[in-house]
């Protein structure tokens, strides 16, 4: 990197934070509120505080992910996606693993406050979205670098962040919450997705054995197709028999963009060009989720 190109300091910490990924953080709280206010349920702190917490916590899993990428050299001067602050020398690695320690200590904090809300069930996915945090791809045994990313990108920011923001505002777990945390938690699953077929030459040859290694680029291509389309489906079953209907609906809004990127994807597009489809991808989540919270308030 040039020294005309470097960016400031300011700007370095922003790249590191990864602000095109805080979508996946979001949009399950969002959806998560919106079943609660379809129940007439809706407390605005209660709100604020999750959805901070939230934020706070995929930025510090970004951080860990930052150094530990560049600890273990699955971050190196090849790789293919947008530049990392540890591999790059933007932000020294011990500088980048203080701020994950920091960034997770003030999620805790607020998290105090959801546990005297919502009781040990808050307490328990707080930790466990910490632990698995910093877990992701530290620790002896990384999990993101074993093929269990995928799974763990959708039970955390679907099925886990739409129930549980859910329980916080109602002190119940709907159906109807666990219905909305299907699609929200494969389209967030699928930013990984677009992430490691992106990666996976450098993943493969870094010893990284992501999901995408593991069953191989047309595999992973057709799993991207396959999460749209039992996105969009999702919708349709919630509608089934309820008052309201046309409103889950909404939604379906949003199916010209995710045709396109799935016929992208499918496609024979590789290498840095998919970091294109990755930031695209993070936008169909945060408009797919903007219209499935829409849907669930109008529905009413």
């Amino acid at each position: 990197m040039t020294a005309e190109a470097r960016p400031s300091a300011a700007r370095a910490w922003v790249l590191a934070a990864r602000p095109k990924t805080l979508p996946a953080a979001a949009v399950p709280v969002l959806v998560g509120t919106a079943v609660a206010a379809h129940q007439a349920r809706l407390d605005p702190l209660v709100f604020g505080a999750t959805l901070l917490a939230a934020l706070l916590i995929q930025v510090g899993t970004n951080f860990a992910n930052d150094y530990s990428d560049f600890v273990s050299g699955a971050d190196h001067a090849g790789r293919l996606g947008p530049v990392r602050a540890s591999q790059s020398g933007l932000i020294p690695a011990r500088a980048v693993k203080r701020a994950t320690y920091a960034t997770f200590a003030i999620a805790l904090l607020i998290g105090l406050y959801l546990a005297w809300v919502g009781g040990w069930p808050i307490v328990a996915i707080g930790s466990l979205s910490i632990i698995c945090g910093l877990l992701y791809t530290g620790g002896p045994w990384p999990f993101g670098y074993h093929g269990l990313g995928d799974l763990f990108v959708f039970v955390f920011f679907g099925l886990v962040a739409v129930t549980g923001t859910a329980y916080l505002q109602t002190a119940a777990w709907p159906t109807l919450a666990l219905a909305a945390a299907v699609p929200v938690g494969l389209l967030c699953t699928n930013i990984l997705v677009v992430n490691n077929l992106r990666d996976l030459p450098t993943d493969r040859a870094a010893g990284k054995r992501t999901l995408a290694v593991r069953i191989g680029d047309r595999a992973t291509r057709r799993q991207y197709a396959a999460f749209i389309v039992l996105a969009y489906l999702t919708p349709l079953a919630m509608a089934w028999g309820r008052s309201g209907a046309a409103w889950y609906l909404l939604p379906w809004l949003s199916a010209p963009m995710a045709g396109r990127l799935t016929r992208t994807v499918l496609g024979s597009t590789a290498g840095r060009e998919l970091n294109t489809v990755l930031e695209r991808s993070g936008q169909l989540l945060l408009l797919y989720g903007i219209l499935l919270a829409a849907g669930l308030v109008l529905a009413r």
